[in-house]
């Protein structure tokens, strides 16, 4: 998956913002403050770091070379996937769908229903 296609479809999640709270280098993506995906900027081959539940996180790292343990997060909960082209860019807009929705089900019923009526 190319990153400028990753990047597009991450910032229209609904509530979606983004920006570089760590400098040039990582585009931070998060939805009512919290973070839900990071996207590499200046690297040959562009990564993207994303919450996952820590069976699937341990599944995935098992069976793809390109996804390892959070790099920089907590390994038990994020995922860095190298966008090489080794996952289908399906699987890959899945598992940033995952990554959002677990986010907002730990958001507060404030933020909650605030993020809901930024979708109407």
């Amino acid at each position: 998956m190319k990153k400028e296609k990753l990047e597009k479809h991450l910032s229209k999640l609904n509530g979606s913002e983004d920006s570089y709270p760590f400098g040039p280098e990582a585009l931070v993506y998060k939805v009512m403050g919290k973070m839900f995906a990071l996207v590499s900027q200046h690297e040959k081959i562009p990564r993207v770091k994303l919450k996952c539940i820590p069976a699937e996180a341990e599944a995935l790292v098992e069976k793809y070379e390109s996804v390892v343990p959070g790099y920089y997060m907590n390994k038990k909960h994020w995922v860095t996937i190298s966008l090489n082209g080794e996952l289908l860019d399906q699987v890959i807009i899945d598992l940033a769908k995952n990554s959002y929705q677990l986010v907002v089900s730990k958001l507060t019923k404030a933020d909650k229903k605030k993020l809901e009526q930024t979708s109407q």
